[in-house]
């Protein structure tokens, strides 16, 4: 069966959102008097949720860690969210892939707001037919929430018709737990491509015109 619906990640997918993280976790990180993090660590704040985040790579306890979210967001809502850029080659796909008829979403564990801000910012909002993030207050936050919630608001009933684009571990075990195919890329913010292949993607490509030609490839 051929995609009808392509569903994009968001940071490390579509838009390089290092910088304002890692400025933002260190502004966290200086309000509990403790030292500035490495850059591997802060890649791996960047696409699981915040909180869970701090408990993992601090031992933040989960209060702590709330705690810890709202004094990111001080910062990253303010500022840290426009320090990002695209990823080489994003337009030309996105536009391709409308060009051809596809449906196409975000749908990313950051807030659904900032989501819309910076696609905004960055001029490729227009491409989307839904942009769907995380609603903390309805209960959805995790990646599988999310895609769930995605596909129920775009009308998809048969999940062979979808399938998610995107650069991480998290991505593809929240995927396959949605139950719809995962495509990879290898330029995000993943430290180990075989954590993302066993996690189950089907392929992993190194930019996404050549996801845009293994999507029109299939049969």
């Amino acid at each position: 069966m051929k995609r009808t619906t392509i569903l994009f990640d968001l940071d490390g997918t579509l838009v390089n959102t290092e910088e304002g993280v890692d400025k933002s976790v260190r502004y966290t990180l200086e309000k509990y008097g403790m030292g500035a993090p490495d850059r591997d660590t802060i890649r791996r704040f960047i696409g699981p949720l915040l909180i869970d985040s701090f408990q993992r790579e601090y031992g933040f306890s989960r209060e702590k860690a709330k705690e810890a979210d709202m004094i990111f967001r001080e910062r990253y809502e303010t500022i840290g969210l426009f320090e990002c850029e695209l990823f080489p080659g994003v337009e030309e796909a996105l536009k391709a892939l409308k060009e051809k008829g596809y449906q196409i979403s975000v749908a990313s564990s950051k807030e659904e707001v900032p989501c819309r801000r910076i696609l905004e910012r960055l001029g490729i909002a227009q491409y989307f037919d839904l942009i769907c993030g995380a609603r903390v207050k309805e209960n959805i936050g995790e990646k599988v929430e999310v895609l769930n919630d995605a596909l129920k608001r775009l009308g998809i009933s048969d999940k062979k018709e979808a399938v998610l684009i995107g650069d991480s571990r998290y991505d593809a075990r929240g995927a396959r737990e949605a139950g719809i195919d995962c495509i990879g890329v290898s330029y995000g913010f993943e430290e180990d491509l075989e954590e993302m292949r066993g996690a189950g993607v089907m392929e992993i490509f190194d930019s996404l015109a050549e996801v845009v030609e293994y999507l029109e490839s299939e049969v």
